[in-house]
């Protein structure tokens, strides 16, 4: 296995910094809906937060954390 040159490395690190990974088949966020699925949201919330984290380019944890907050600044 070739080994990265300090260049390489310095690319990899500036990518990985300034892009969020997804994991799964495909890039295809299957884990999140699985672990969505798993914490007993509706279908339509997950199809939701799926959508909308797509549109925004945000994870759908990130998604839910700016509903709660939404929702919370509207308590207080």
């Amino acid at each position: 296995m070739a080994r990265m040159t300090e260049k390489e490395a310095f690319e990899l690190d500036d990518f990985v910094t300034n892009n969020e990974i997804t994991l799964g088949p495909n890039n295809s966020d299957w884990l999140s809906q699985r672990e969505l699925r798993l914490l007993g949201l509706a279908t339509v919330t997950i199809n939701y937060l799926l959508t909308k984290a797509q549109a925004d380019h945000k994870a759908p944890a990130k998604i839910i954390d700016e509903l709660v907050s939404k929702e919370i600044a509207a308590a207080v």
